[in-house]
């Protein structure tokens, strides 16, 4: 008599609470900044990303544009952007790029990448070309970049942040305990020994963290005193959310009120600005801490 496998009861997935419902992406802004992206064949990080915040961002006029393809070298456990073997870079792109954000007249352009650990320079170049483009086109742009770790390449950082922007951006993304499991391919140290050498260089330094994927509060008070030890400036927290089943599943849902106190925190150790929390990402509402 065929008889059916027994199978073990997993508990279920954790349900997102109300405070992290998100505005649907609507309205004359929206269109407006999805045709530009599709128009100039760009990526953005927001959907790469899957942020949750695209709705009420390009609701705004506002994108984080994600050069050097969609495909990235590392495998982190909780980030949708897809891994593999990066195609070969388009040297067109930083013209496309300082084009889109001109035609999009924004105030403040945050620019990331994917890693490309292949390349020697690890894109340092096209990240310069492409500040530089849009330092020509819109010279009263700011700009945030967000840029990937060099591993310990510290002509190629030198050269991916030399190009005018007013803020450079890298996230340690989660406390020391968990970095083997959140991000196998990067080191903490080396990580902090980064944001301590772009402020060196004379920039305003940022990073961003999430919390939700098992950390305790003195890990995040650590990495807090961490990064304020390595010179970096501004501080994001926000909640770590689960992209697709085959990532991390989140340990926990943080309450706001745990993000109010992470901020009173932060500000009382010495950020000169902290964004905190449950939809923060490290480029949302980038432009307030300028």
């Amino acid at each position: 008599m065929f008889e059916l496998p027994i199978v073990e009861n997993k508990e279920p997935r954790k349900r997102k609470p109300n405070w992290l419902r998100v505005k649907l992406p609507i309205g004359h802004e929206y269109k407006k900044v999805r045709s530009l992206v599709d128009q100039y064949e760009l990526h953005t990080i927001c959907q790469s990303g899957n942020c949750p915040n695209m709705g009420e961002c390009w609701g705004e006029g506002t994108a984080t544009f994600m050069i050097l393809g969609n495909t990235c070298t590392r495998s982190c456990s909780f980030c949708a952007v897809k891994t593999g073997r990066p195609p070969e870079y388009d040297e067109d792109e930083p013209r496309r790029v300082a084009e889109a954000i001109k035609l999009m007249e924004v105030k403040h352009a945050v620019i990331t990448s994917v890693n490309r650990d292949e390349l020697k320079d690890k894109g340092a170049e096209i990240w310069y070309q492409t500040v530089k483009a849009v330092k020509e086109l819109s010279p009263v742009t700011t700009i945030e970049t967000l840029i990937p770790d060099t591993r310990s390449n510290w002509e190629a950082l030198e050269r991916m942040i030399s190009a005018g922007q007013e803020v450079v951006s890298h996230n340690m993304e989660t406390v020391e305990s968990l970095y083997r499991k959140v991000r196998p391919q990067a080191k903490y140290q080396r990580s902090l020994e980064q944001i301590k050498r772009t402020k060196a260089y004379g920039k305003r330094t940022k990073s961003g963290i999430m919390v939700g994927l098992g950390e305790k509060d003195e890990e995040v008070y650590q990495i807090m005193d961490d990064l304020l030890a390595h010179d970096c400036d501004v501080l994001t927290i926000g909640q770590y959310l689960q992209p697709t089943k085959m990532h991390l599943e989140v340990a926990e849902y943080v309450h706001p009120d745990k993000f109010a106190e992470y901020k009173k925190i932060g500000l009382e150790k010495g950020f000169d600005f902290v964004e905190s929390g449950p939809l923060v990402r490290s480029s949302y509402h980038a432009e307030r801490h300028l």
